[in-house]
C-alpha cells in the first residue's frame, strides 16, 4: 500500500518536534563543556566556537574525578548487586504466592520521598562510626534499587507458567534449583532491566551523598559542587562534569535499550 506523502512528511516533521527539546539540552551541555566561560555566558549563544579541552582538564586533573568515579561505581555495583540477591527471591515470593500486601508495602517504600530515610539514618549510622563509609551509601542506595528489582521482577515471575517450575522438580529439581535453572533464564530481560534501572538511579542519586558522603567517599553528584562558590560558577567544568556524570548511564541505558524496552512493557501489561 504507497503511502500519502503528505503524511510521511507531517509524521517526520512530528518526530523531530518531539526529539528536538528531548535531546537539546544534552547536546548544549556537551556543546558548553568545550566553551570557555565568556562563550557560554554571551549573548545571543555562540553555535561557532573554538573548542578548548581546559574544563575536561580541571575535571580529571584538578579535581581528581577519578576518585569520585571510583567511589560512584563501587557503591552503585555493590548497591545493585545486593539488591538484585534480595530482591530476586521476594519478587519470586510475591509472584507465586500472591502475597499482595507485601507488594504494596514495597511499592509504598519506592514512593517514599528518599529524604525521609535522611535522618534515621543519620542517627544509625553516626552511633554506629559509619558516617563516610561505603556501607553507609550502599545501604542507603538499596533503598532505592531493591524496590525497583522487585517492582520489576514480579510481573516476569508471574508470567512464567507454574507447570514449567513443576516439570523440573518432576526431573529432580529443587524448588531453589528451579528458580535458578529454569525462572531465572527466562526472565532475563526482566534481569536486565531491572539491573539497568536500578545502576542509574543508583548512580545519579544525590541525596544521601550529600548528607551521609564526606571527602573519602564522596560520589560524582557532589562532586560537582567543587567548581561552584560564592563568587562565580565554572559552567565549563560544571558542564563537563555532567557529561561525565550522564556518560556511562546513557551507554548503558543505550546498550540495553530493547531489554529496557520489553521489561517495561511485560511489567506495564502483567501489573
Amino acid at each position: 500500500m504507497k503511502r500519502n506523502p503528505l503524511v510521511i512528511v507531517l509524521f517526520y516533521l512530528l518526530l523531530v518536534a518531539i526529539v528536538i527539546p528531548i535531546i537539546f539540552p544534552f547536546i548544549w551541555m556537551l556543546m558548553s563543556s568545550f566553551k570557555t566561560q565568556v562563550d557560554i555566558i554571551s549573548w545571543p549563544p555562540r553555535f561557532i566556537f573554538t573548542p578548548v579541552m581546559r574544563n575536561y582538564q580541571r575535571v580529571f586533573i584538578e579535581q581528581d574525578f577519578l576518585h569520585y568515579m571510583k567511589n560512584s561505581l563501587i557503591v552503585s555495583i555493590v548497591a545493585v548487586l545486593l539488591s538484585l540477591l534480595l530482591g530476586l527471591p521476594a519478587a519470586y515470593s510475591i509472584a507465586r504466592y500472591k502475597q499482595k500486601k507485601l507488594s504494596v508495602f514495597i511499592l509504598v517504600a519506592r514512593l517514599m520521598p528518599g529524604i525521609s530515610f535522611l535522618m534515621p539514618w543519620y542517627i544509625v549510622f553516626s552511633r554506629l562510626r559509619l558516617m563516610d563509609s561505603y556501607i553507609a551509601l550502599i545501604l542507603s542506595h538499596m533503598l532505592i534499587a531493591l524496590p525497583l528489582v522487585v517492582w520489576v521482577m514480579s510481573p516476569y515471575f508471574d508470567a512464567v507458567p507454574r507447570e514449567l517450575e513443576e516439570a523440573g522438580m518432576v526431573d529432580g529439581l529443587t524448588q531453589q534449583s528451579a528458580f535458578l535453572k529454569i525462572l531465572l533464564p527466562l526472565s532475563g530481560p526482566g534481569v536486565v532491566t531491572a539491573t539497568t534501572l536500578s545502576f542509574i538511579f543508583s548512580w545519579n542519586n544525590f541525596m544521601f551523598s550529600q548528607v551521609l558522603s564526606q571527602q573519602k567517599t564522596r560520589t560524582l553528584p557532589i562532586a560537582v559542587y567543587n567548581f561552584l562558590s560564592y563568587v562565580e560558577v565554572d559552567w565549563g567544568a560544571v558542564m563537563a562534569a555532567a557529561v561525565v556524570i550522564m556518560a556511562p548511564a546513557i551507554v548503558l541505558t543505550m546498550f540495553f535499550q530493547k531489554y529496557v524496552i520489553k521489561g517495561l512493557t511485560t511489567g506495564a501489561v502483567k501489573g
